[in-house]
């Protein structure tokens, strides 16, 4: 394949990827030793954890052509999620409603974003016969972030997101991993300049410094990826967040530059975008996993979802749905969902109330 060919090739490859509904795709090589020594570092000081696999694939974090034999090139694409342009901080104020992270209140993205990548190389195949190739989202032991800064969808900024210029940060990222000889796109520089509103606002102060991030200490970690019990000392400060932390993102400036999505399967589903946390708490497990079908919700499990709420509860005000749905749950099966209600009905009763 001559330079021409393979240009032309990557203009064809675009207008497809457009038309599946991506926002940007761009290439790169394989070459990630520039990220090996922040990688390395934030492993030996333990912020991934009980993220173990982080720790266990680090290699073939590190190189591609391990992950799949054959890679030379890295399509990295993005799709935007949000459909709000509000960037307000007041649905955290609403201290008797679930704080559901946007990504996460419609239909688990995995799925739709690994379909059209598939459909996508289907495409290419169909305009260059047998190729090798592997898609992946979210999926594998794939620096996501380094591959697309590496490509120039965006830069990681302070608060460890990609971050674009005329997107911001609320969009996804997909990865198709190729052997064909593609041209390589040039990566863009960052342009968070003096601005710490992100790491200044993190509620539980999860950043140590710019691109620092102690996952240990982050609400997405603590109500996603943490089994067992959230340290206690973290409990008064993840407020109503019940399924990730936003709060880095609203905060951010380049936001006010986010496109919203046109994808019907990221819209709320059971009112997930402004529901009470007594409600939620309600859910029996056979509701939990009817309503969290086809969900990344999923990911935390219903005694999970069970202990996120409470701790959105000890934190709610002390009204009578509130305590009802508290003592519901005193005697819950789960040892971590009754520990949590405990420490939320104690927080009810310092503030003098019988519960």
């Amino acid at each position: 394949m001559s330079p021409d060919q393979a240009a032309e090739l990557l203009a064809q490859i675009r207008d497809v990827a457009a038309s599946l509904g991506f926002q940007q795709l761009a290439v790169t090589d394989i070459d990630l030793s520039a990220y090996q020594p922040h990688l390395d570092a934030w492993l030996a000081r333990n912020f991934h954890g009980d993220m173990d696999y982080m720790a266990r694939h680090r290699d073939l974090r590190l190189h591609p052509e391990d992950l799949h034999p054959g890679t030379i090139r890295v399509l990295s694409v993005r799709m935007d999620y949000s459909l709000e342009k509000e960037q307000s901080l007041t649905p955290l104020k609403s201290r008797s409603k679930a704080y559901i992270s946007r990504y996460a209140r419609g239909r688990d993205y995995h799925k739709l974003i690994r379909k059209r990548l598939q459909q996508l190389a289907e495409h290419i195949t169909g305009l260059t016969g047998p190729m090798g190739y592997r898609a992946f989202v979210d999926s594998a032991p794939v620096l996501e972030r380094a591959l697309a800064e590496k490509a120039g969808l965006g830069w990681i900024g302070k608060n460890t997101m990609l971050l674009n210029k005329k997107a911001g940060s609320w969009f996804f990222l997909g990865e198709l991993f190729t052997d064909l000889p593609l041209p390589i796109d040039e990566p863009v520089s960052g342009h968070c300049g003096s601005c710490t509103a992100c790491l200044d606002i993190c509620p539980t102060q999860a950043f140590v410094g710019p691109n620092q991030l102690d996952a240990r200490r982050c609400i997405s970690y603590l109500t996603i990826e943490l089994k067992g019990s959230i340290p206690e000392h973290l409990r008064s400060a993840i407020g109503n967040r019940v399924f990730g932390c936003d709060d880095c993102q609203l905060i951010c400036p380049w936001n006010k530059f986010s496109q919203l999505s046109n994808e019907g399967d990221f819209a709320p589903r059971h009112g997930l975008d402004n529901a009470e946390l007594s409600e939620l708490f309600m859910w029996s497990e056979e509701t939990f996993l009817r309503n969290t079908a086809g969900s990344a919700i999923r990911r935390t499990g219903y005694e999970g979802w069970l202990r996120n709420l409470a701790v959105g509860l000890g934190n709610a005000p002390s009204t009578i749905p509130v305590l009802t749905a508290l003592q519901s749950r005193q005697q819950h099966a789960s040892a971590v969902v009754r520990e949590h209600v405990a420490w939320a009905l104690q927080q009810h009763e310092r503030r003098g109330v019988k519960v």
